[in-house]
């Protein structure tokens, strides 16, 4: 379950704060954001596959941890993120 070279150039091309920039919170977020979606499609058709499903919780509580970050040093780009990419409705 890995992103394609191209598909994650673009995420970080929408996400980035300025120039050679790949690895501030909103890019991190908006990357594992991605990894999340594409890992819990894999488990709605297997069900049974549980390394994969601790996997999916261990990327979800990293970017809890990047969002309480980010919502403490500034919230306005946690807003901003967030608007983005449709978390917390």
């Amino acid at each position: 379950m890995r992103l394609s070279p191209q598909k994650k150039q673009e995420i970080v091309q929408k996400f980035k704060r300025g120039e050679g920039d790949t690895g501030s919170p909103e890019v991190q977020v908006a990357l594992l954001t991605e990894k999340i979606n594409q890992l819990t499609e894999h488990l709605k058709t297997h069900r049974k596959d549980f390394a994969s499903r601790r996997g999916l919780l261990m990327m979800v509580g990293k970017r809890a941890s990047l969002l309480k970050y980010l919502t403490q040093k500034d919230a306005d780009r946690y807003q901003t993120l967030i608007g983005a990419l449709g978390l917390r409705k």
